[in-house]
């Protein structure tokens, strides 16, 4: 006879073949589990002896005005801007903030997650590590019924709430501008494609560049760990030795684009007369470099704010908190010295 104390929420959903979520959701009589299914998976539940966890039990019933906010790098402006309209909107609401950060390492935002629900957060906020491509830590939450926003990074499979920026479009306006200042041969640096958010601003690159007819040289495109300022001199350091160099370089990221600008100046390249670059993000390095970088607003404050409603909104309301929604917003091309190619001589302006 197997150990009724061992027996999980894991083994009995396995024997039923319903989600853990599901069997969660009827042991705690929700709303949105039929009143049939709700009395056949208690019985189930009975008969195999399960028995809830205890820990499981006191989280669900005494946790803490928290949200707890999972990031990759805090010293990131994005990030910081983040957390900043999560913090704001939660203060507001009589909630507080515990921050973790991954380092964008898989095992560290595991373990993050195991310290947040012992914590007895009240909703999750999450904008997941580079290295992440599994996501099954955060099923503990919506177990215990605990809301999960992803923010930005986002998984391409879990059910939760999503708020993201319109990531093709972007990297498509990012391109098409450099195509619109006569740049005709384009390299891009790019994230692990993995992660949504580059793998999107990279579609976007290439279909632009088909768009005009543009031919997409395969050896013109980088992808980086990280999107580093190191990864960003390499990259333009090869670049610029080339028999035939870009004469434009769309990055993913501010830190790459501003280390291409850098590195570009050094070696006795005009940007952007003879290299035009734009970046990603509008980070403050981004106006401080000289000349000034062309970039893609990336409205992190706001993405904050709609994150921690929609946690709070769970919170109170007794929302299914594995209801899957995507929020989308835009973004604009904030044009600046470092790609006005066609323009050298002229006024800075905003697309």
């Amino acid at each position: 006879m197997a150990d009724k104390k061992k027996f999980t929420i894991y083994d009995l959903a396995k024997k039923l073949g319903y989600s853990p979520s599901t069997i969660s959701r009827a042991l705690n009589d929700h709303p949105t589990i039929s009143k049939k299914t709700t009395k056949f998976i208690k019985a189930a539940a009975k008969e195999a002896g399960y028995r809830p966890n205890s820990i499981a039990a006191s989280l669900r019933s005494s946790r803490s005005n928290t949200i707890g906010i999972m990031i990759s790098r805090i010293n990131r402006p994005f990030i910081s801007s983040l957390i900043s309209g999560v913090e704001e909107c939660a203060r507001q609401a009589g909630y507080s903030v515990i921050i973790s950060q991954s380092n964008d390492k898989y095992d560290n935002e595991v373990n993050n997650a195991k310290v947040l629900r012992d914590s007895q957060i009240s909703g999750l906020i999450v904008s997941l590590a580079m290295e992440t491509e599994d996501y099954d830590h955060f099923q503990q939450f919506v177990d215990m019924g605990i809301p999960i926003v992803f923010v930005d990074r986002v998984p391409k499979s879990f059910p939760s709430y999503h708020v993201v920026i319109d990531n093709y479009a972007a990297g498509f306006k990012a391109t098409q501008h450099l195509i619109d200042q006569g740049c005709k041969r384009i390299a891009h640096f790019a994230g692990a494609q993995h992660r949504n958010v580059y793998a999107e601003r990279k579609e976007g690159y290439i279909d632009a560049l088909k768009a005009a007819k543009l031919p997409v040289d395969e050896s013109l495109i980088y992808l980086f760990d990280t999107l580093s300022s190191e990864e960003g001199e390499k990259a333009t350091q090869e670049l610029l030795s080339l028999e035939n160099p870009p004469d434009g370089i769309f990055s993913a990221n501010d830190t790459a684009a501003v280390s291409a600008i850098i590195y570009a100046k050094k070696v006795g390249v005009n940007i952007p007369k003879d290299l035009a670059i734009i970046g990603f993000n509008d980070d403050p390095m981004a106006s401080i470099v000289d000349p000034a970088l062309s970039t893609i607003t990336h409205p992190a404050i706001k993405m904050g704010e709609i994150a921690a409603r929609r946690v709070l909104e769970h919170t109170t309301d007794n929302h299914d908190s594995s209801i899957s929604e995507v929020t989308i917003l835009n973004t604009e091309v904030l044009v600046r010295k470092s790609s006005l190619k066609s323009k050298v001589d002229k006024p800075v302006e905003q697309l």
